[in-house]
């Protein structure tokens, strides 16, 4: 399996995302997309999608004449990813910082406060068993 703990940069990491949300799709498909909302090249976005190959993060399948490029995880795993990224490199593996972020700044609906208040007794119940 390819290593996937290689940093991604912002380009990179937008058209993970859209190949994450939008697959299998092709380059072309993919160029479009963002030809239309960021002047892109084709070129350009080839390269990019050959890069996070590279790194492990799409594999790229051939169907008839084309190829198509998907995610070798899910977009979830992604995300957990880049969050975990952020923390260690950020904050210092600290989460207080992030959290006393969300509680200030960030509005959230009430699903997304239902999501984290679920978190939290998780976390709850795995200190609690730790402890037993």
């Amino acid at each position: 399996m390819a290593k996937r703990k290689e940093t991604l940069g912002h380009l990179e990491l937008d058209v993970l995302r859209y190949v994450a949300d939008h697959h299998p799709i092709t380059v072309r498909e993919v160029g479009a997309h963002f030809a239309d909302a960021a002047g892109l090249a084709r070129t350009t976005v080839l390269t990019v999608m050959q890069r996070l190959r590279e790194k492990g993060y799409l594999r790229r399948r051939q169907r008839g004449s084309v190829q198509e490029y998907s995610p070798t995880i899910d977009k979830a795993e992604l995300l957990q990813g880049i969050v975990a990224d952020f923390v260690d490199a950020s904050l210092g593996g600290k989460v207080s910082p992030f959290v006393a972020y969300l509680t200030k700044s960030a509005e959230l609906t009430k699903e997304e406060v239902r999501k984290l208040e679920q978190l939290l007794q998780r976390i709850e119940a795995r200190e609690a068993e730790g402890n037993s």
